[in-house]
């Protein structure tokens, strides 16, 4: 049996599924990007009239995607030291891995879980960023 969890503070799920999903102790927490929730803006995102990215800071995207993940984590019953696996997909892994991984060290030095970088050509709104994330509650 499962148990679906939505955090009424982190951004709403682009498409029709939970934020994380409560499976035995293990939490499994869908797609999380740097969204703002209840708005179309994206920190950090600058985009043309057609809804192109101009420019984007990937500093600023680290800092929100992070801070989505712990809403989640907390509104599910689980915190960001119970983490054991992190999935990051960047946009451009040259220009932004040095940057990300330099954040990710500050947000992860007292709990280290296993992690996966990769490179994807897009996700599905105008993010540079996002992590998937499977924890203990």
């Amino acid at each position: 049996m499962s148990q679906h969890f939505n955090s009424e503070q982190a951004p709403e799920p682009v498409g029709l599924y939970p934020h994380a999903r409560k499976v035995g102790n293990l939490l499994f927490l869908s797609g999380v990007g740097p969204r703002e929730r209840g708005s179309s803006k994206i920190p950090g995102v600058q985009l043309s009239e057609d809804g192109e990215i101009l420019s984007y800071d990937i500093e600023e995207q680290c800092h929100s995607v992070f801070k989505n993940v712990q809403l989640i984590l907390e509104a599910s019953g689980s915190s960001w030291d119970q983490l054991v696996d992190v999935t990051v997909f960047l946009t451009n892994m040259k220009a932004d891995f040095p940057i990300y991984n330099k954040i990710y060290a500050e947000y992860f030095k007292d709990n280290q879980p296993c992690r996966t970088t990769v490179e994807i050509s897009s996700l599905p709104t105008p993010i540079a960023i996002e992590l998937k994330c499977i924890a203990t509650i």
